[in-house]
């Protein structure tokens, strides 16, 4: 009786390596997101006045506010620097989550 055929697959053995690799590739991309989770990206607003920390995580993990920017009549100017600080942290965070994947998984761009 003829073996079907799965696609070009070919037979169980070649099956068997495909499953192999794809686990492989897994434990891979699992090592990798542990490591670019433990990484942590800085960023700073107002020429340094306003410094943040984030983690891989995506989780703020430090902020630190130069005195000299705090002005009660003046908090609008000190959130914008924060939110700018974070933000600019979080997208570094972000290029290099992109750019690691990509290497793993060249050709599935955008998925991670």
């Amino acid at each position: 009786m003829a073996r079907p055929n799965f696609g070009g697959f070919g037979g169980g053995a070649n099956m068997q390596q495909i499953m192999r690799q794809a686990q492989k590739m897994q434990q891979q991309m699992t090592e990798m997101q542990e490591k670019l989770d433990a990484e942590e990206y800085e960023a700073a607003a107002g020429g340094g006045m306003v410094q943040v920390k984030v983690s891989g995580k995506r989780e703020l993990t430090s902020i630190t506010i130069d005195p000299q920017v705090i002005d009660p009549d003046d908090a609008e100017m000190l959130e914008d620097l924060v939110k700018a600080a974070v933000n600019e942290a979080l997208r570094k965070g972000e290029e290099a989550r992109e750019a690691a994947m990509g290497k793993m998984a060249p050709g599935m761009g955008g998925l991670f």
